[in-house]
């Protein structure tokens, strides 16, 4: 049940609508769909159900970058919503990423054989030794209940290289978790996004900063400034390009071993 919606007709040429809903379980304001119509094509696209990916115009970016921002904010548990304000805000970031993994030789064989961490590829990580960073990976999954597919799709990326890209972060974002040993919690988000934005410069990463550290409460903010973060900027700064890995390849090795080899650095607590 919609109890109120906001509308907004955009331009002539086509339509853009962002529904702000809120929802009778009371998660407060969220997107409750995007659809973009094309005149010239007369079909209505529906972005968050549809699996095609979606040219978007510069003014059908930002209001789509506005909306998810709205809603991510009000519902932080939106993947979609977080997912879109990436793309729409990131697509220099996702370019630069690209270049840079053209001139890494691991990151170009990712970039050929474009790996997908999904269950039928990573599921062979429950069964590896102990010490291994795969079984760190899928004990990390597992005490979570997370699945390798829950990930939403990628939308609106202008090209088929730029997509995988931008898949790619999303996927393995989990891998990080477990390298940098951060938890799932607010916090350990939003030092992850600190790591994250120090390596990648995604916009995405520093609003979900901003907007983790205003969710949070005085005692977790103040922990958050005087030892997450400035461990993360560490962090970020000293390990390698962490888009350029190819970390299914090394599940069955000693996960200090890679902590080293990739010189991340672990929050000492």
């Amino acid at each position: 049940m919609v109890l109120d919606a906001c509308k907004q007709q955009l331009c002539n040429d086509g339509i853009l609508r962002l529904v702000l809903s809120r929802s009778n379980t009371g998660e407060g304001l969220r997107v409750f769909w995007i659809t973009y119509f094309l005149e010239e094509e007369k079909t209505i696209m529906h972005i968050f159900e549809g699996q095609a990916r979606v040219p978007l115009k510069g003014w059908q970016q930002a209001a789509v970058a506005v909306g998810s921002a709205l809603g991510a904010l009000m519902n932080p548990a939106r993947a979609d919503l977080i997912a879109a304000l990436g793309e729409t805000t990131g697509k220099l970031a996702f370019q630069n990423l690209l270049d840079k993994m053209k001139r890494s030789h691991e990151g170009r064989i990712i970039l050929q054989e474009r790996p997908r961490v999904i269950s039928s590829a990573v599921g062979h990580a429950w069964d590896l030794p102990e010490n291994t960073f795969g079984a760190a990976y899928a004990k990390f999954m597992g005490s979570r209940n997370f699945s390798p597919d829950d990930r939403p799709p990628v939308r609106f990326m202008d090209t088929e290289e730029l997509a995988y890209v931008a898949t790619r972060a999303r996927e393995i974002h989990d891998f990080w978790h477990v390298l940098f040993n951060l938890p799932t919690n607010m916090i350990g988000e939003s030092a992850l996004k600190v790591v994250e934005f120090q390596q990648l410069y995604l916009p995405m990463c520093l609003l979900s900063t901003i907007g983790g550290s205003v969710r949070m409460k005085a005692k977790q903010r103040e922990n958050f400034f005087k030892y997450y973060f400035p461990w993360a900027i560490r962090a970020g700064m000293s390990c390698t390009d962490i888009m350029s890995i190819y970390y299914e390849k090394h599940f069955d090795e000693d996960l200090e071993l890679v902590r080293n080899r990739w010189g991340i650095l672990l929050l000492l607590t």
